[in-house]
């Protein structure tokens, strides 16, 4: 099995709903994903995913999320905008656009650099 990343960068605003403390206020974050797919197959030039297609890809992905307010995006303006409800989104959403043969393995997103979360289906 392969494993294959790319990584990227948005900058949102966002604030966590029913929360005491410095985060119930409206904040940003320049925030960075890692896209990690996995494969058993090899292309005939030896590849199983072209770096250039998958930072496409991921780019297209979280697009939506960049330079908007989360709480005011979907799936965010119902659901809590933590680090952990959006790395499972970039996550579902990877995961309906990812052609065959490849599945998401995981996200995982950094809100600062030292703060970061992993989703997984494991």
């Amino acid at each position: 099995m392969y494993r294959i990343s790319v990584e990227d960068e948005f900058s949102s605003a966002h604030w966590l709903r029913d929360y005491e403390g410095k985060c119930s206020s409206i904040h940003g974050h320049n925030w960075k994903v890692r896209l990690t797919v996995r494969t058993g197959e090899l292309d005939d030039k030896g590849m199983g995913m072209d770096f250039g297609f998958l930072k496409k890809f991921l780019a297209g992905v979280i697009r939506r999320f960049d330079h908007v307010n989360l709480n005011e995006t979907e799936p965010f303006d119902w659901m809590n905008p933590t680090a952990e409800n959006i790395a499972r989104t970039i996550y579902e959403l990877a995961e309906k656009e990812l052609p065959a043969p490849f599945a998401v393995d995981r996200v995982e997103l950094w809100e600062s650099s030292r703060n970061r979360v992993e989703y997984t289906k494991e």
